[in-house]
């Protein structure tokens, strides 16, 4: 049996149940022990498991000959990966698809489901160029919900601002598995002796969008990467890096990141300054900022970064006037990034309509701490609008002071970046 199935087969489970995508493959490749190419094969699987798992569940249904709501939770994933693999993994022979789930059934369940398994999933490959009834019946917004796993209420929020064809082009998109990016840390090394250390190692890596960056394929355990121990990268997709490219902190700067963890921010401004200068890291909760720290202290910056927990709604008066750059890269629905977190595309339109009231008191909170004639940095990870555009044009409302000199939206087709908007406003008075 493949280890890299049965790492998928668990990871799968640990999202059913609630875990972070990013989390169930770490755990299942250490659980299992994975090398790089079997990590990369579970990683896929996965991806392509919970990224597509509506339209997936559509096939099965229609291919089965029990209602899918009757199957036991194992029965139900190890069907979940196996179709994956048929419907959106064409290097992967339908026998070894089909034949790998029968014996991951064998193994976990015994062989009462082992011929139900087999002849659903045959059916589905030799199916694969029919899609289920329902999809016939669909059009426009709803479409696109059900072929891309999209709660419709996005796909339709989607459709407004990007027209039909731009919608379906930004769901493709999302649910295209994206390479891990890395971001050289030009304080510890340079840009060819990692290149030098990841191509020793038999890793791939191609030049990112951003200089002094690279893309890698998927695989797991970013911690085993050569160079990792030693603080030469940090993990951080190119549109991070440009909100703090936008920010443009230069070195001497005194910086305020006041929604910080996991950190990214940070470490792309500290380095951006040279290891000169000061960076307050803030979070809401202590326990969000030891990853912050142990971050700094891998990367070298730990004399630089200072970690403290805080309420960006209410900053303490001690910080009003003293920064140079802030950056609020807010709390949001997180839909930029579903193509990393895809399990965050079920996401109630309820869930999420209190965020804009939160952001835009933070925005206000956040105002009295820069320096006349200092920028603050607005961002989120999500496209919607009511977050982003609403949000800069209520705060920019309500505090005259400020002016817009950079605005922009990244889209992931089209920019081949996670999802983000960059707003830089600068303080005249």
């Amino acid at each position: 049996m493949s280890p890299a199935r049965e790492a998928a087969l668990r990871a799968v489970t640990l999202v059913r149940k609630g875990k972070f995508m990013s989390e169930a493959v770490d755990e299942a490749v250490r659980a299992f022990k994975l090398d790089r190419r079997d990590a990369a094969l579970c990683s896929r699987i996965v991806h392509e498991a919970v990224s597509n798992r509506g339209y997936i569940c559509s096939v099965l249904e229609s291919r089965s000959k029990l209602p899918m709501n009757r199957l036991e939770y194992v029965v139900y994933d190890i069907l979940v990966i196996g179709a994956a693999q048929l419907l959106f993994m064409d290097r992967i022979p339908p026998s070894a698809a089909v034949n790998e789930a029968v014996e991951l059934c064998r193994k976990y369940e015994g062989e009462r489901a082992t011929s139900y398994v087999n002849g659903v999933l045959r059916r589905v490959a030799e199916n694969r160029g029919e899609p289920p009834e329902i999809f016939k019946t669909v059009s426009g917004a709803e479409y696109l919900g059900f072929r891309y796993t999209l709660s419709r209420w996005i796909a339709e929020d989607f459709v407004r601002r990007r027209g039909y064809e731009g919608a379906e082009a930004l769901c493709r998109a999302n649910n295209a598995e994206p390479p891990l990016t890395i971001q050289v840390n030009t304080l510890k090394t340079s840009s060819a002796e990692l290149a030098g250390a990841l191509r020793a190692a038999g890793i791939e890596a191609a030049p990112g969008l951003l200089p002094d960056s690279f893309d890698l394929p998927p695989s797991g355990l970013i911690s085993a990467l050569p160079g990792y121990d030693e603080g030469h990268f940090y993990v951080q997709d190119a549109a991070a890096r440009l909100a703090v490219e936008a920010a443009a902190p230069e070195k001497g700067m005194s910086v305020l990141d006041a929604c910080s963890a996991p950190g990214g921010k940070s470490f792309a401004a500290a380095i951006r300054m040279g290891g000169e200068g000061s960076i307050l890291a803030c979070d809401l909760k202590e326990k969000r900022l030891k990853r912050v720290a142990e971050g700094a202290k891998r990367l070298g910056l730990e004399g630089m970064i200072e970690c403290r927990a805080m309420d960006a709604r209410m900053p303490g008066e001690e910080l009003q006037g003293r920064f140079d750059v802030v950056i609020a890269d807010a709390p949001c629905s997180g839909f930029g990034v579903m193509r990393r977190k895809p399990e965050i595309r079920y996401k109630t339109d309820y869930e999420t309509a209190s965020l804009p009231a939160i952001q835009l008191a933070i925005l206000s909170g956040l105002a009295p701490c820069v320096k006349p004639g200092g920028t603050l940095l607005y961002s989120t990870c999500t496209l919607l609008e009511r977050e982003n555009e609403d949000v800069a044009r209520a705060f920019l409302a309500g505090n005259e002071g400020f002016t817009v000199t950079e605005q922009r939206t990244l889209w992931p087709d089209i920019d081949k970046t996670d999802g983000f908007f960059i707003c830089r406003m600068v303080k005249s008075i």
